[in-house]
């Protein structure tokens, strides 16, 4: 399944039946008088929050929406039908936006929640309201009243406890695959990852949603390679794990480069809580990881981990520190 963030669609409520201008014509009743009912109250479009989604795909090919409209009334003071309400759905994360893509109507953070997006049209009134002691016969009537009709924009952004960022190839896919149930595209190249991935870890009696971010690089915030398409998607996470591989010749300006996108993209970014791993250490002899962590841990104010995600050892130890980050 493809993976698609952001939709623009038009919807369009159902409008009003209209109401009836009938009358009584029956034989044997020598005075008949109006017997219009109203018209039915047209559909609203209800957008609904599913858990077992994660993409806005489904509203990459059809774009327009439209409800159903309200039954007109009928004689003998027969109300129409009104319509059903049409229902989108959407995974949680996702955003509704006004056409200007920037006042949010609403935010979808729980399953199952429910947004009126747009409101169906009343149905209108039948001959039978205006009857009157100076007006028994009336043939007045009204139409029913025309349903909402907009542009809006869907944008998701993923809800996860954990982000993990880091440049291409870092290893952020290795770590997601090991720790959770989340089976990641992994290869020896840059830009692997092509689009967020989800995972859930399970510790004891305690569970965790992580989210794999596309490889940043420098200029992410402006839209050089992936990042800034999926930079939105960490907003939510209560901690960032950054992860650098440890074999980097410069392993200070991995790190800065990583914490100056982030910046760039959204100062609040830079006050969640973060956790630093250094990973392949299978790569390095104990000598040399320990030597590398000293020098890199100098006046870093986050915890700095170490990690190799080919020994269970080291898996465990990191899914138990990541734990305590979001409990």
């Amino acid at each position: 399944m493809k993976f698609l963030d952001q939709v623009k669609i038009f919807v369009k409520a159902g409008d009003g039946g209209s109401g009836s201008a009938s009358m009584r014509r029956e034989k044997f009743i020598e005075f008949g008088g109006p017997d219009g009912g109203n018209g039915g109250k047209g559909a609203s479009i209800i957008i609904k929050a599913e858990r077992n989604l994660n993409t806005l795909i489904d509203y990459r090919y059809t774009q327009h929406f439209k409800s159903e409209r309200g039954q007109n009334g009928m004689g003998k003071n027969k109300t129409g039908r009104n319509g059903k309400d049409l229902y989108l759905k959407v995974p949680i994360g996702t955003q509704v936006l006004e056409e200007d893509n920037k006042t949010v109507l609403f935010d979808f953070q729980n399953e199952k929640e429910e947004f009126i997006l747009a409101v169906g049209g009343k149905g209108g009134l039948g001959n039978t309201n205006f009857k009157s002691s100076t007006n028994r016969a009336p043939r007045k009537f009204t139409k029913g009243k025309a349903g909402e009709e907009f542009w809006i924009w869907l944008q998701l952004k993923t809800i996860a406890d954990i982000g993990i960022v880091g440049l291409p190839n870092a290893g952020k896919s290795s770590l997601l695959a090991a720790i959770t149930n989340a089976n990641p595209k992994i290869a020896n190249y840059k830009f692997t990852t092509i689009n967020p991935n989800l995972g859930v870890a399970r510790y004891d009696d305690k569970e965790i949603t992580l989210a794999d971010i596309p490889g940043l690089i420098e200029g992410a915030h402006t839209g050089i390679g992936l990042g800034i398409k999926f930079l939105k998607h960490i907003e939510r996470c209560k901690t960032l794990v950054h992860m650098i591989d440890i074999t980097e010749k410069n392993l200070e300006k991995s790190y800065f480069q990583i914490k100056k996108e982030l910046e760039s993209y959204s100062k609040k970014l830079l006050k969640k809580k973060e956790v630093i791993i250094l990973n392949k250490i299978d790569l390095l002899n104990k000598e040399s990881i320990k030597k590398i962590v000293n020098n890199f841990s100098k006046n870093k104010k986050s915890e700095v981990l170490v990690l190799s995600t080919l020994k269970k050892d080291s898996v465990s130890k990191i899914k138990a520190k990541l734990i305590n980050y979001v409990s």
